[in-house]
Parts: structure tokens; sequence; C-alpha cells
């Protein structure tokens, strides 16, 4: 189903209204009204973690070619995904909005008062600067609680205006009051903000906690400095608080890993790994192996030279290099059989260079794909736990690919970011942006 797309004062002036082209305009994030959902609900979960899969083999054999059908159109800048158990999409938008989508629609569910005003451009717009206000923030991460619709509790992480200036957010709402926006509850309000490197993926682990990644807002100093949440990967519970496991560093304790610059992708293995991608400085992308406490070297270590020369930097699954870049984004690890061929690898979303990078990560002594079309890394100084065998898939058929996620019954979605005013080629077109699925 289509689903109109209008400019934020458009539906900032519809709030409220009856739908138009099937999307209600609802209520924005506002001072909450309510208790705090921590108040109201039972946000505490089992930490146990399932039983790793330690036997999962990786594919041997390239990845296969890819199909996409749209399911929604006209969307402005989506962000992230979130499918639940029950079958509800939450989609976010960039521009200001959390969506839900159950098959029949998509209606606005609530948009942040105070989320910077961030915009889309139009397609077929002419549009020679890949800078459009807002720049990088805006509304972003989605996660439903794990217990989801019980309690019915979403998290958004987004980028707001406050006296302080900007700062990155993330908060729970409960998306099934009347007014959801009056529910809003902060679970964590301190994160550095910019127009660039935001981080901003949210998603609860094989364990329960919930993990957010956080950009350098541009500082790129502080990521080395783990006091601070800039350049970090956070570990939580889903109140807030920060995981028991959280190594002791000497800073704050919600931090997990830091180091980083703009880390906007999270997914785990089987086995309970997990895996983080990273934008670099002129390519030199990265896909990152997390371990607790670990130092990921941003901005000191990015090339192979400096790499080797300080072996207390984790070194990275894969680096681009500095040319092409992937400019990686939101990721799965997909575990499904409706894709066959797909199944135990690992799908980033590529932004500037516009594909699906397809990357088959094998442990050692075991069988690699064939290179074909990809590229191999394998080099003296990436992490030798896997060797990454990297395919890319749908180039330029889609345009700006933003995440990437699998559903409960092992359907593949992907999101496009073509409104963002820095597509290539003939994006963006009619239609875009849009929510696929792929097969």
């Amino acid at each position: 189903m289509d689903c109109q797309g209008y400019s934020r004062r458009q539906v900032l002036a519809l709030a409220g209204a009856a739908g138009v082209a099937g999307c209600n305009a609802v209520g924005r994030f506002a001072t909450p009204t309510t208790r705090p959902l921590t108040e109201q609900y039972d946000l505490t979960v089992s930490h146990g973690s399932p039983a790793p899969d330690s036997e999962w083999m990786a594919p041997t054999d390239a990845p296969p070619a890819l199909g996409a059908e749209v399911l929604v159109a006209n969307l402005e800048i989506p962000w992230d995904l979130s499918v639940t158990a029950d079958g509800m999409t939450f989609v976010t938008e960039r521009v200001g909005r959390l969506r839900a989508f159950d098959g029949d629609g998509t209606r606005v569910i609530a948009e942040p008062s105070d989320a910077i005003d961030a915009e889309a451009i139009e397609p077929g717009e002419d549009h020679d600067s890949w800078w459009v206000k807002g720049g990088e923030g805006g509304t972003l991460g989605v996660a439903a609680h794990p217990r989801y619709p019980d309690p019915p509790v979403v998290y958004v992480y987004y980028t707001a205006e406050t006296d302080a200036g900007k700062r990155n957010r993330v908060v729970a709402l409960d998306v099934s009051a009347e007014e959801p926006a009056e529910t809003e509850t902060v679970v964590v309000g301190d994160i550095p903000a910019d127009g660039i490197h935001n981080g901003g993926r949210i998603a609860f682990g094989p364990e329960h906690y919930l993990w957010v990644t956080c950009g350098d807002a541009g500082e790129a100093r502080t990521a080395q400095d783990p006091s601070t949440l800039s350049g970090t990967v956070l570990k939580l519970t889903p109140t807030g608080q920060p995981a028991p496991d959280n190594p002791d560093h000497g800073g704050d304790p919600r931090v997990h890993t830091y180091g980083h610059r703009n880390p906007q992708g999270i997914v785990w293995l089987p086995d309970g790994t997990t895996v983080v991608t990273e934008h670099g400085p002129d390519g030199r992308d990265e896909l990152n192996r997390l371990e607790a406490g670990a130092n990921y070297g941003w901005p000191d270590v990015r090339d192979r030279d400096a790499y080797l020369d300080a072996p207390e930097i984790h070194p990275p699954l894969a680096n681009s290099g500095p040319r092409p870049s992937w400019a990686p984004t939101g990721a799965a690890f997909y575990t499904g059989s409706d894709v066959p061929g797909l199944t135990n690898r690992l799908l980033v979303g590529g932004l500037g260079s516009q594909r699906v990078l397809v990357a088959t990560l094998t442990p050692p002594g075991e069988t690699r794909p064939p290179v074909e079309n990809g590229t191999r890394h394998d080099s003296d100084y990436t992490d030798d736990a896997y060797t990454v065998t990297m395919h890319p898939l749908l180039e330029n058929e889609l345009g700006r690919i933003r995440h990437l996620e699998q559903g409960p019954d092992g359907a593949l979605y992907a999101i496009t970011s073509n409104r963002d005013g820095r597509a290539d080629g003939p994006f963006p077109k009619d239609g875009d942006d849009v929510l696929v699925r792929l097969g």
C-alpha cells in the first residue's frame, strides 16, 4: 500500500486529523503527562542466553541473485525496522515519525515534538548537494521490547533539540496508549549529537539486553574516552541500566566497547558473536567483531600499517580500504529459509555503494565461498576469527539501502534512503522511499 509522502510541516498540520491516503497523522512525542513506563509495566526480562549454535555452518557457495517486491511506497527516508512476533512492523522515518505496518497499511504512531527538523527531498527534485536540513540526525533506530506486545513498549532513538543543544536519546513508548506521545520515557538521554556521525541503531540481542550504537558526533578524539558515550556501543537493560557483564574500563558503565567512528548496524551470529558495521573516513569502512571492553582505534588507527603497529587495538574483520566506499549501515544476519542461498550470511545495507553487501563469515579451517565478483578479506592485520568474503547484490537497483531485517517467519525486508539528498543515478524515483521484501 502506498503511504503518501507529505513534508514534515504538512504532516504536523494534519496531526490529529483523519488519515490521508491511508496514513493517519497522530500525536507527537511530548512531555509525558503519565507515570514513566518503568512504573506502569514490568520491563525486566530474563537475560539467560539461548543455547548458542556453535556448530553453525557458513555457506560455501556464492550468494544467489535477489529480487524485490515493494510493500510500502512514498516513505520519507525510512531509517530502521523492527518486526515483532505477532506480525507488526515498526518503521522510523528520519524526518520525525514512528509508523506501524501490519500488512494492510501504515499508520503514524507518534512524532517527536523536539526532534530536529530534518527534511526529505521529493522524487525528481534537482538537488545538487548531499547535505539536507538535519544532516545525518533525526528519528533513527527502533526496537520493540523483547516481550512485545506484553508489554506494548517500543524503543526509539532520535536527535532532539534541547536547551543545551543537540542530543541523541533513546526513549520508550506505550504504543497501545490512546496518545503514545504522552507516555514517552527517556531510557538514555545524554548521547552526543551533531549534523554528522549520530550512530543510531538500537536492537535487543540474544540475551535480551538493549544495544545502542553511538557515533562520535564529529568529535573524533572523544571516541577514545569511555567516560563519554561518544563513539561507543552500549549494552543496557530494558530500563537503561548498565548490563551487569559490561567491562570495568574506568569509564561510563553503560559502555561495552569504544573507539568507534559511526557504527550503524549490529547483528549476532548463531553462536552469539556480536558484529557491528561502521562508516570510515574516505572509505575505510569496517565490519568489527565486538569483545567487551575493546578499543576499536578511531581516530588513531584505520589502515593496515597502523593496525600492525597497535596490537592493543582490536582489528576489523574487514576493511574496505580507501576506495570504493561501502558506506555500510543497518544489517541482518539471515537465519531463515525463505531466501535460499542467503542462510547464515551477514547482509549489510550499502548507502553510497547503493547495493546489498553479502558477507560470508567463514571460521578458520572451513571451506570459503568462491570470490567471483566479490572480495576476500583475509589480510595479515584483520581479525582472524573469521574470513570475510563479500559479494554485491541489487547494485543500483533500489538505490541507497539503509537497513535489512529478518521477520520471525523468515521473510527478509529492506528499506531505502533515497530521499536524503545523497542518492546517485535515477534516484529518488517515483515511489521512493520504499519498504521491500527480498527474495
